[in-house]
């Protein structure tokens, strides 16, 4: 017996009827047919209609198909006919309509040949799809739905979820009806007869009032009718909650370290967000049974991260999160790592660099960092794992592993601004973002054209404020930006050489931060990675050449617009990938007295094959100067286990860190 009603949508290609139904089935969680993705993905097919272009379905073959999901309920079947299916499968049959103009203009987007496109506008014209459904089936369970705006969409959803909901109430009481006529007539010796389902009767009252009369605002805007609020249906009394606090989804990562940090890796959350929620963190040892339900936990923490210890070791831990908005607070929901605390690596080289950064700075100093992270997309592959880093254990490339070490070493260096290269999309949405967020930092992230990595820059939010933001993809930008054209028209003489930058997605990220300690003082930095090819280094020099170009002839002149007469100094961090080659005929210049925060280091890549000094924090020496630099790690720890990355630095790059202040 069918649990879930099953619904059928039905309608003229065109009327957006796969649109419609994805979004249904994600909305009531419903299982979704689409009846020609099924037939083609099967090869339920008979043959070719040359006249209507379009495959023939074996209507038999697909119905064999669908009958034993069917028989189970909670399906949507989205298909441009209906009469080929049973009767008994649906409870619902929705026919979508549409303007004939709106049709045609679809029609022709997907370039039917004539004869396909004017066949369906006459199929619409003369409702043919709607005739065939009240044809096939009871009429009460038919309805047209007119699908032509995204606002007959959102009204669609909600038509379609309310006719849902009184179709499992009328299934439900025919249920219970039917079970309570069997015991009376199996007591009485006579046969059960049929119920007929009774008028559903809504009521929704508030404070014991019937509030049909008033207008949902005016609900939400009294508050003894918003705190008292009663859905009563079928003489059943049901509390309602508006827009309650609830946690839909959360998850725990799969590698948890001791002596490292541990975050939920994914809340998702309906109404609340994660600043507003409780986060309780409990340990328990696994029993004899190995059953993670018999687990017996004892609280050990409170907020969003917990600091894993050694004692933790082979412990399971869980996390209860309580979900908030203002002086609401909804049901709690709990998720348990499916792996144990396992030992970490021990003490990291980055651990004794943090011995000259335990003090945050403050007044005319700050500090700050440029660290090129090795993206997952790049150290996740055989490639990697066989040619470029062979010496460093498969377990210590994967990215659960290293954004532990890379997320503790960040924090422990206290800087106030940060900038990052090889940042994987998804490492700064689930770990980096909302790690820095609860710590009052600010990040703006810059993607690398259709690359799934990029740039990140995170900054103190108590010590700076953000004043505008500012991205540009060289390839992209050299085309467009009349501040290029004079570079261009050189460039573009090497039709070669042209082609090799506009192809390249490497990205330039800018943020303009007011310090909130100094008034009138304004940070710009840069943060970029240019192309790695080693035989590239005249197309890094000019990518360096766009990126001052841009901030000489965009960046500074919106900023002095944004904060006219404020002392504006450049920081330009990154992976520059050590430009050196000459290029004949072309002129770079820049008006700003630049140099290194960290000096010129011997190297700051490191792996097997290739050592060298590519990264920099460059600074303007007119307003800034060197406090502090923090001392790089020895040659004897970098070649501890051959090379890096490894099990103590998660990264082929060394984080370069500089404590700077402003000049008098």
């Amino acid at each position: 017996m069918k649990i879930q009603p099953n619904i059928l949508i039905t309608g003229t290609p065109g009327v957006g009827k796969s649109h419609l139904a994805k979004q249904v089935s994600e909305k009531l969680g419903l299982k979704w047919h689409n009846v020609s993705q099924i037939a083609k993905e099967h090869k339920f097919l008979e043959g070719f209609d040359k006249v209507l272009d379009c495959p023939i379905l074996d209507e038999d073959a697909v119905i064999d198909h669908l009958e034993p999901q069917l028989e189970k309920g909670g399906n949507i079947v989205e298909y441009h006919a209906c009469e080929m299916f049973p009767e008994r499968w649906f409870d619902l049959v929705f026919v979508i309509r549409c303007n004939n103009t709106i049709l045609y203009d679809r029609l022709a987007k997907r370039k039917y040949n004539d004869k396909k496109l004017h066949s369906n506008i006459e199929c619409e014209i003369f409702q043919t799809i709607l005739e065939e459904a009240q044809e096939s089936y009871k009429e009460e369970i038919i309805h047209e739905l007119v699908n032509e705006t995204e606002e007959h969409l959102s009204q669609n959803i909600a038509k379609i979820e309310e006719l849902r909901t009184r179709t499992n109430i009328e299934k439900e009481f025919n249920k219970r009806n039917k079970k309570k006529q069997k015991t009376k007539a199996s007591e009485a010796g006579e046969a059960a007869t049929q119920p007929t389902a009774p008028e559903i009767t809504v009521q929704l009252t508030g404070a014991g009032n019937d509030l049909s009369e008033k207008t949902f605002q005016e609900i939400l805007d009294t508050v003894s009718l918003r705190n008292s609020l009663e859905l009563s249906i079928l003489g059943q009394k049901l509390p309602v909650a508006i827009n309650h606090p609830f946690v839909d989804n959360i998850t725990l990562p799969t590698s948890i370290l001791a002596g490292f940090l541990v975050y939920p890796h994914k809340v998702e959350l309906s109404f609340a967000s994660e600043d507003d929620c409780i986060f309780i963190w409990y340990r328990g040892l696994l029993p004899k049974s190995g059953k993670l339900v018999e687990v017996e936990f004892q609280e050990v923490g409170r907020g969003f991260t917990y600091f894993a210890k050694p004692e933790d070791v082979n412990y399971h831990l869980k996390v209860e999160c309580i979900p908030r908005r203002d002086d609401l607070e909804g049901p709690s929901v709990e998720c348990v790592s499916k792996n144990p605390v396992q030992a970490g690596p021990g003490e990291c080289p980055f651990d004794l660099r943090h011995n000259f950064t335990r003090t945050p700075l403050s007044g005319e100093q700050f500090r700050i960092g440029s660290y090129n992270l090795l993206a997952d997309l790049y150290a996740d592959s055989d490639f990697s794992r066989q040619e470029l880093f062979p010496y460093c254990p498969p377990y210590a490339l994967n990215i659960d592993y290293r954004k532990q070490l890379f997320i503790k070493e960040l924090l422990g260096y206290n800087c106030d601004i940060i900038c990052l290269q090889e940042v994987d999309a998804k490492i700064y949405d689930l770990d980096l973002e909302r790690t820095f967020r609860v710590r009052d930092f600010g990040g703006d992230f810059k993607a690398k054209g259709e690359t799934a990595e990029g740039l990140a820059i995170f900054y103190n939010k108590l010590r700076f404020r953000l004043i505008n933001r500012f991205g540009i993809n060289y390839g992209e930008e050299l085309k467009s930006r009349d501040i290029f054209a004079g570079i261009q028209q050189k460039i573009q003489e090497n039709g070669e050489l042209f082609t090799r930058i506009v192809e390249r997605s490497t990205a330039l990220q800018v943020v303009a931060l007011e310090s909130l300690d100094n008034p009138g003082e304004v940070i710009v930095v840069a943060n970029t990675h240019l192309y790695f090819h080693p035989d590239a280094d005249h197309i890094r020099l000019l990518q360096f050449g766009l990126a001052m170009i841009f901030l000489e002839k965009h960046v500074l002149p919106q900023i002095e617009k944004d904060r006219p007469g404020a002392r504006k100094s450049l920081i330009f961090a990154g992976d520059f990938n050590n430009p050196d080659q000459v290029i004949e005929n072309v002129e770079l210049k820049q008006p700003l007295p630049m140099s290194s925060a960290c000096g010129i280091p011997e190297f700051t890549n490191f792996t097997a094959g290739f050592r060298a000094c590519i990264d920099y924090i460059f600074y303007q020496t007119d307003n800034l100067q060197v406090t502090q630099v923090i001392p790089f790690p020895s040659v004897q720890e970098l070649e501890t286990h051959i090379a890096i990355p490894s099990v103590v630095f998660p990264s082929d790059h060394i984080a370069l860190v500089a404590d700077l202040a402003l000049k008098k």
